[in-house]
């Protein structure tokens, strides 16, 4: 088809749009006493569409077309309500919800908003922000059954599609996912938000995500793929935004409290406190966690809290203000190899590791409504946080030996003889962002323009040098009493960027919309430091030590564009497409590392390409829900690692790569298809499924046709849901086939060499968990297995920190939470 062909059919989808009428259904939700219900979900059981109602109960449809509607009206506080509607012109119709009549089962809850709502997207258009034509995700923690007290992400991102995940974390204390390619760790190929703001360490130059909110907390997580980057920023696996709970609205204070136990002398508290006082709300929690691990030298301590406080300044007017604080110690037991995994999964020969986290985050939020069609939201963040890693880690200047079993040499009176290594990381960076969204006419539909700028600055400092020979947490550098010591360097990495993006949804007819957009950014990034170079002889004695700058300053701004489109055959089925420009910046753990085992191109740069998606979603008589597409992903320059004729790591662009596949989901309602009138039963299943293959096309080094890293061909999810009244149960099915986790594609390292544990496949893997909840009035009982067969396996060959080597996953293990809520 030619492109004069393509106006033509966007001309003829123009006048056809423009001849059907289309109007709007407002109105209010309140209770009997005449006030306003906010975040009550209305869904059009007629089109599939629903809304939120916001502080004052007001509600909006556009797009509405002459006719009757049936209108579902649901709220946890309220008995349900259903209601015809006819529309002849823009209609104003009001709900008033009465109590709950009676103390419902928590099946029968479950069961009420599963058969309004099923399978969630998220909507087109969503506070100040865009999402027309995107693949988006939203898991509902309300409805999630697992291990939440640990953040076991096997279970809460279950019905995400194509997820890979490094289970390397005890306690869940940090989150290491990616997906389609993506290097999973600290999910640091995601733009990773926090009620719409940023909380990674620095989003360009270090991008990796120490701090993860704890799912008691959590109301929503939302997931959109690549097109994200023309609003969020440029990274290529796109935007994870945690949705903390938000003040109840309706009490002015409730308690939740859950404290829970579990396997490895595990014991978590959460508790929070949340309401609302006239026009002051406020939502505050703190979370205490401790644990053993499985392994030895595995033992943990968090501390988190959590302040949201809100004020409604007048009715179209609110601000927010959110303080999150962060602080752990983790004992990290180290990694192993191949031989010692197969021998005991348990083991550990690194006794001196330690890791800590210090976080601080802060936002305020204005919100502001300048008129029925016109929001505004203006957000100032900001970051106070540091990280400092501690330990032997097997690296000497011997380039030949297997730093996983190096032994942690000891003199004759059994002390230990080897300075650790330790980097401190602090970041301090701020920034701000404002959207402006309106609605207009446009040919006879109403389209939306979203405009929006950010403003992103951050100066961090990176320090490497000797730590002590003792085997506590000692965070101090001991420079003056080892100052031959090889790994020594202190750099500043300001950074600097300012981004203007907008997108646009024309709906061309009552069916078919279009979203283009843009982003342009200006980044400005540098390094200014010194670091050591330190030769020894064939002995290891020190012969020279120089302090040498290495200062470097980038500019660079560029344009990326994208296209979403969406096609709505009738109501509830939806075919969905985007094409978007993505890019990622060069970060400063890529062009800084003192390690005699790593070396760094110095020619290495940012990261071009592009992402696409097609797919169909929908839901087929309030039973099934299903969303599948395919998608392709085009890297220009990835960044990766070969070894050099030293058998050393290089890092660099190592060549163009092509990642495609297949993604599907789909839920089935046993109990609303075949047992529509039993309310006291729940049974359903769900499948999620991705089929992922990949290739590295032009390369200079000797990987060209060889796989993309990361990649399983086979991640399959499967679970089955169950419950009677107030008991829920859940049994779910992990499968990943083997992936690669360099681009030599080797199956393992040599046993024995110095590449064992560190080089190789993750062999494929299969986990079964099981999880129950009982509801008695206000008290709630969670319990459950995780890795119910007792699987020995790995998801990480780590080639540093929280090895190097293999890191285990954890074996068979239970949890149990008791929940409170007063």
């Amino acid at each position: 088809m030619k492109l004069r062909d393509y106006k033509i059919v966007a001309l003829v989808l123009f006048i056809t749009g423009s001849m059907t009428a289309q109007f709007k259904l407002v109105g209010t939700v309140s209770d009997e006493n005449n006030q306003p219900i906010d975040k009550a979900e209305l869904y059009n059981q007629t089109t599939g569409e629903q809304v939120v109602t916001q502080a004052d109960g007001r509600f909006e449809f556009v797009n509405i077309d002459t006719g009757d509607y049936v209108i579902t009206v649901f709220n946890y506080d309220f008995d349900i309500l259903e209601k015809k509607v006819s529309v002849s012109g823009d209609t104003t119709v009001d709900f008033v919800l009465s109590p709950l009549g009676e103390e419902l089962s928590e099946v029968l809850i479950t069961q009420r908003r599963e058969r309004i709502f099923g399978l969630k997207q998220l909507k087109p258009v969503e506070g100040t922000a865009i999402y027309a034509g995107k693949k988006s995700e939203v898991v509902l923690l309300e409805n999630t059954l697992g291990n939440l007290a640990s953040n076991n992400p096997r279970q809460i991102y279950a019905q995400v599609v194509g997820l890979n995940i490094y289970e390397n974390s005890i306690g869940g204390l940090q989150l290491n996912i990616g997906g389609r390619g993506l290097d999973p760790n600290r999910t640091a190929n995601f733009n990773t938000r926090q009620n719409g703001y940023d909380i990674s360490a620095d989003v360009l130059g270090y991008p990796e995500s120490y701090y993860t909110p704890p799912a008691e907390a959590l109301s929503e997580i939302q997931v959109v793929r690549g097109a994200a980057s023309l609003q969020y920023g440029t990274q290529f696996g796109g935007l994870i935004n945690f949705k903390m709970k938000r003040p109840h609205t309706n009490k002015k204070i409730e308690l939740v409290s859950r404290q829970s136990l579990g396997s490895f002398n595990l014991f978590t508290s959460f508790n929070s406190l949340s309401g609302t006082v006239g026009k002051f709300s406020y939502y505050t929690y703190y979370n205490y966690k401790q644990g053993d691990g499985f392994r030895p030298n595995s033992e943990f301590e968090s501390k988190n809290l959590y302040a949201h406080l809100g004020y409604q300044l007048s009715q179209k007017t609110k601000l927010i203000g959110e303080f999150t604080y962060l602080n752990y110690l983790a004992k990290q037991p180290g990694g192993l190899t191949d031989t010692q995994f197969d021998k005991d999964p348990d083991f550990s020969n690194r006794t001196r590791n330690w890791f800590q986290v210090d976080w601080k985050l802060f936002s305020l939020k204005l919100e502001h409504q300048f008129s029925e069609k016109t929001d505004f939201s203006f957000n100032l963040f900001g970051l106070d946080a540091s990280r400092s890693a501690l330990g032997f880690r097997g690296i000497t200047t011997d380039l030949n030996s297997n730093p996983i079993t190096a032994p942690d040499e000891t003199d004759a009176a059994g002390n230990f003889v080897n300075p650790r290594d330790l980097i401190v990381g602090d970041f301090q960076n701020w920034g701000a962002e404002a959207r402006l969204l309106s609605r207009y006419k446009f040919l006879g539909e109403e389209s939306v323009f979203l405009i929006g700028s950010k403003y992103y600055q951050a100066n961090n400092e990176a320090r490497q040098g000797p730590g002590s020979l003792e085997t506590d947490a000692d965070f101090e550098f001991k420079t003056d009493r080892f100052p031959d010591y090889a790994n020594q360097s202190k750099f500043e990495f300001p950074n600097l960027n300012i981004a203007v993006f907008g997108e646009n949804i024309f709906n061309l007819s009552d069916k078919f919309s279009i979203t283009p957009g843009f982003r342009y950014e200006y980044i400005k990034t540098g390094s200014d430091g010194i670091y050591n170079n330190v030769i020894f002889d064939n002995a290891g004695n020190p012969l020279n030590n120089i302090s040498e700058r290495d200062d470097e300053t980038l500019e660079r701004s560029f344009l990326l564009l994208g296209i979403g489109s969406s096609y709505k055959f009738k109501p509830g089925l939806e075919l969905y497409a985007n094409i978007s420009q993505n890019y990622r910046s060069v970060t400063f753990s890529d062009i800084r590392i003192v390690n005699p085992s790593f070396k760094i191109r110095p020619d290495i740069r940012d990261e071009k390409g592009y992402t696409a998606d097609i797919g169909m979603r929908g839901r087929i008589n309030n039973s099934f829900t299903f969303d599948a597409g395919v998608f392709a992903i085009y890297y220009d320059d990835r960044i990766g690692e070969v070894f050099n004729d030293r058998a050393q790591r290089v890092r660099g662009n190592i060549g163009d790569a092509m990642i495609y596949g297949l993604e599907s989901y789909a839920n089935w309602n046993i109990a609303n298809s075949l047992f529509a009138d039993a309310d006291n039963y729940v049974l359903n299943t769900f499948v999620n499924l991705a089929i992922t293959d990949s290739e590295y096309l032009n390369s200079e080094d000797i990987i060209e046709g060889n796989k993309v890293e990361f990649i399983p061909l086979i991640n399959l999810k499967a679970g089955v849901g169950f419950g009677y009244k107030n008991f829920l149960g859940n049994i779910q099915f992990t499968h990943l086939s083997e992936q690669f986790t360099e681009v030599t594609n080797a199956d393992r390292g040599q046993i024995g060499s110095k590449e064992e544990g560190t080089l190789g496949k993750i062999p494929a893997y299969s986990i079964v968990d099981l999880s129950f909840s009982y509801t008695y009035k206000q008290f709630k009982l969670e319990t459950g297995i995780n890795n119910l067969l007792d699987k020995n396996y790995f998801t990480q060959r780590a080639t540093g920190y929280p090895g190097p080597g293999i890191i285990p996953a954890a074996p068979i293990s239970w949890y149990t939470t008791l929940q409170i809520k007063l």
